[in-house]
């Protein structure tokens, strides 16, 4: 009996213009920019905001709590590395105001859990679920008290933020200077984080991260 198949990301749908990418190191070519084997389709500012939508590859359901969600059957991108030092996208961060329901819905549809952690975080989650989806991280995180999506019990999990993985943060800060913050250690242990500032002009919350002990 054959096994299914992990559920892996194919596109990034962002209400963002492409210059704007540009303008932070990333390469687009027409709307697309393309991180190692995702693709970041920027379809330019409007009503909507930050990620707006995404495509993943053998899913069992497309009924993910509220993310709006469509299938692929694409081969994944082959996107070389940035000027910004991005050859990766490490983790793709969803809110959710009920991480527990969020979770089960991603395992309903063929997602593998990992993990869950519970602790603090500098962004003032508690909570944290993570789900592998080929190189890409899934991180779910509980809505922090007082955030809008928090408010609502009731309402859908949402795309929020992206990781990106660089070989070197120095390159990474010399690359970006005023547009990227300070390096901090990351909750992941003997890795290192760094957030893109509000001055980019990027609609999601991006942030670039060095890589684990161990990695190649």
């Amino acid at each position: 009996m054959a096994t299914a198949r992990q559920p892996t990301l194919d596109e990034l749908v962002v209400a963002d213009p492409a210059e704007r990418w540009s303008g932070a190191g990333f390469r687009v070519e027409g709307d697309v920019c393309e991180v190692s084997t995702v693709r970041i389709r920027l379809e330019g500012a409007g009503e909507r905001r930050g990620i707006v939508a995404w495509s993943v590859r053998d899913l069992a359901s497309e009924d993910l709590d509220g993310l709006p969600t469509s299938s692929s059957d694409r081969p994944p991108a082959a996107g070389a590395p940035h000027a910004n030092g991005a050859v990766s996208l490490d983790h793709l961060v969803v809110m959710s105001p009920a991480l527990d329901r969020t979770a089960a819905a991603l395992q309903a549809a063929g997602l593998d859990l990992r993990r869950l952690r519970e602790g603090d975080t500098p962004g003032g989650s508690t909570r944290q679920a993570f789900f592998r989806m080929g190189e890409v991280i899934l991180e779910v995180v509980q809505a922090p008290e007082g955030s809008s999506i928090r408010a609502d019990p009731n309402g859908p999990a949402r795309l929020w933020g992206l990781a990106f993985g660089v070989e070197s943060m120095e390159a990474t800060a010399a690359a970006l200077g005023a547009l990227i913050g300070e390096p901090r250690p990351a909750v992941q242990p003997g890795r290192t984080i760094a957030t893109l500032r509000r001055e980019a002009g990027l609609g999601p919350a991006v942030a670039f991260m060095t890589p684990g002990p161990g990695a190649a």
